[in-house]
């Protein structure tokens, strides 16, 4: 679940703050999120770090003139890009992802 997945996530920032991650916390993962967005980069390709099979590239959000309704409104944007390995996850998977993680951030309500 989202809670649980919060949870495990506050315990590894703690230990990692506190210097105390062990060897088995880094390894097993298949899926990373590289924020440099909260260092103000608009958009960057992040490298995928095998067995991973994917990782989601964050950048800064700004705000950005968009069509909406027929008028030119401003509203706040960010760029995501995923990288695959291809052998593990279908180009169409991945882009139904970022469909499902663009829809969530325009409407929050969906991930409950």
């Amino acid at each position: 679940s989202v809670a649980e997945i919060a949870t495990a996530r506050a315990d590894l920032v703690e230990r990692a703050r506190a210097g105390k991650l062990r060897r088995e916390d880094l390894e097993g993962g298949t899926f990373t999120i590289s924020n440099l967005g909260m260092f103000g980069v608009e958009r960057f390709t992040a490298v995928l770090n095998p067995p991973q099979v994917a990782i989601l590239a964050v950048g800064a959000v700004q705000e950005k003139p968009v069509a909406r309704d027929g008028e030119i409104v401003v509203r706040p944007m960010m760029d995501l890009m995923l990288t695959c390995d291809h052998r593990a996850v279908n180009g169409a998977a991945g882009a139904g992802f970022l469909q499902a993680v663009q829809s969530i951030l325009e409407e929050p309500g969906l991930a409950l």
